[in-house]
């Protein structure tokens, strides 16, 4: 039996568009971490960069349920000694909506170098507007 593998320079390049107005944050985390990973796809190589690249727009109408937007709470530490910060999911997407999407797909990435990579062709803009049209992104529609 012959195992195949896909490097990432052979990877066909996929665009996927998500309206985060029209999906549950965490649910539409979950489908684009694996998007970035490629798992959605029978070539699915662990140790290469062969996931798509995504675009998130409206991320200041994102869909939260529940009582999350008062409840849930976001921790920065600045390094210094008693210099722990905690932000609401309310005041967080007040100030940088963009964020919100980031961090809940992070966390859904594997923590080494190309999981950084893989985030980093994540796009999240808050607006409707994104500069990615000339790569004809796939809508993606409610899950």
């Amino acid at each position: 039996m012959k195992s195949s593998y896909i490097r990432a320079t052979d990877a066909e390049e996929r665009w996927y568009v998500y309206d985060a107005s029209q999906h549950v944050l965490g649910r539409m985390a979950a489908k684009i971490a694996m998007q970035l990973q490629g798992k959605d796809r029978p070539q699915y190589t662990p140790n290469e960069l062969t996931g798509a690249h995504v675009v998130v727009i409206n991320a200041e109408k994102v869909v939260m349920t529940g009582k999350k937007l008062e409840t849930q709470t976001y921790r920065r530490y600045s390094g210094y000694a008693g210099g722990l910060y905690l932000h609401t999911l309310a005041s967080l997407k007040e100030r940088r909506p963009h964020d919100i999407v980031k961090l809940a797909v992070r966390r859904m990435l594997p923590k080494t170098t190309l999981g950084a990579k893989m985030l980093s062709r994540l796009k999240v803009y808050a607006g409707t507007e994104h500069p990615h049209t000339a790569q004809k992104p796939i809508p993606v529609e409610t899950l």
